[in-house]
């Protein structure tokens, strides 16, 4: 019975913390991961600021529909960036949507309709009703400010930009769990200090100490987190604004009524692991060439992308979408997955390198526990007792 309820709490704190993680990473990437909130009360009473809600990303919920709530990429709203509306209407230019609390329309101010390509999550609506996580992004704020300040100091006081932005993050993580692995270490010597000092106490158990199976876990999460980081953050929607025009121009979005012109599209591979690339048009008027760009370390390549005029004279918006994979997959399997859905390729890359690093340490250091332990002659714990060693496993 203690053994479940302590897992019980385990779970519920690592749930939390997971939690928190997940948003504070989502601000840091500028893409919702898993959890989202609302800074504003345009969403009143639905939402009000400071509340949260699960986010399931656009390509998982499909196509929105009117009475969705949705968080997009605005252009125009509070100088652009994410914003989390309801779905109103949708026309051939696009959804119409408007926060709850506001009289009119985000399109009857300057946001033009809002196209798929610029909704990145739809809020979990369980009954037709959103799913609200009071004050839980008002934490969330708190915790990322804490984690830029430190950043930041730290930043300044090691001279470098490495431990800054969603990479710096990564790196502090994993200095906690060290710092953890270290406090767990110092427990459980001053455990046996106690036990030391103690004639009758009956020793060390043999289970005392963290499972080693724990910090394996760990920091195969962590990889996972840094991977998944390394695939969403670098891709994602560019616009192109198009005008179809009565006259030839030297500007290539500038185009002549029915006709078309090309612009350069760079890609690069900025990280050590071999990268592949997919671009896709994610509107009409718009094609680009290749598909797909396998780059290794530090290669750079121009794609080509051609954008139409309709034979009617205005502006008009062109969108493609980027979506990167680390190349640990071969290639027949990866173009298979992305043909299923372009998530999956990251669940696979993420249970590959997540499964594979478990599955290593489990075989280096075993499936014991992490503890302090003293040897003596007679297997007591009070004689011999000057040597201390740090065992992995219970043999």
């Amino acid at each position: 019975m203690v053994s479940a309820r302590r897992a019980f709490v385990v779970g519920g704190e690592l749930l939390v913390v997971a939690a928190v993680l997940s948003l504070v990473i989502g601000q840091f990437l500028g893409q919702p991961v898993l959890l989202a909130f609302v800074e504003t009360g345009s969403m009143s009473p639905t939402m009000e600021p400071g509340d949260g809600f699960v986010a399931i990303p656009a390509q998982l919920a499909g196509t929105p529909a009117e009475g969705d709530v949705v968080t997009f990429r605005a252009e125009e709203i509070q100088g652009g960036g994410l914003t989390t509306h309801r779905v109103v209407d949708e026309t051939k230019q696009g959804y119409v949507t408007r926060g709850d609390a506001n009289p009119f329309t985000d399109q009857d101010g300057d946001e033009p309709p809002v196209k798929d390509a610029q909704i990145v999550a739809v809020a979990w609506a369980p009954g037709g009703d959103v799913l609200v996580i009071p004050n839980l992004g008002t934490a969330v704020l708190a915790v990322q400010r804490v984690l830029e300040t430190v950043q930041r100091n730290l930043a300044a006081l090691l001279g470098s930009r490495s431990v800054l932005g969603p990479t710096g993050l990564g790196y502090l993580f994993a200095g906690a769990m060290g710092l953890l692995y270290v406090l767990d270490l110092l427990r459980e010597t001053g455990r046996i200090q106690k036990a030391k000092a103690e004639p009758d106490h009956p020793g060390v158990r043999r289970d005392s100490g963290t499972d080693v199976r724990l910090y394996v876990a760990a920091f195969a999460l962590l990889l996972v987190g840094g991977a998944t980081a390394a695939m969403v953050a670098p891709g994602g929607t560019q616009e192109y604004g198009v005008v179809s025009a009565e006259f030839d121009s030297e500007r290539p979005t500038v185009v002549p009524s029915g006709e078309s012109d090309t612009v350069p599209y760079p890609v690069a591979n900025g990280g050590f692991v071999p990268t592949v690339i997919y671009l896709d048009p994610a509107s009409e008027g718009i094609e680009i060439e290749p598909r797909r760009v396998r780059l290794g370390r530090g290669e750079r390549v121009n794609a080509t992308v051609t954008l139409h005029a309709p034979p009617e004279t205005g502006y008009y918006r062109r969108f493609l979408v980027e979506r990167r994979y680390l190349a640990l997959l071969p290639p027949g399997v990866l173009d298979s997955l992305y043909r299923l859905h372009p998530w999956a390729p990251v669940v696979a890359i993420d249970v590959v390198l997540g499964g594979g690093f478990y599955l290593l340490g489990r075989a280096l250091v075993g499936t014991g526990r992490v503890r302090v332990r003293r040897r003596s002659r007679d297997g007591g714990s009070s004689l011999g007792g000057s040597i201390r060693r740090l065992l992995y496993g219970g043999r």
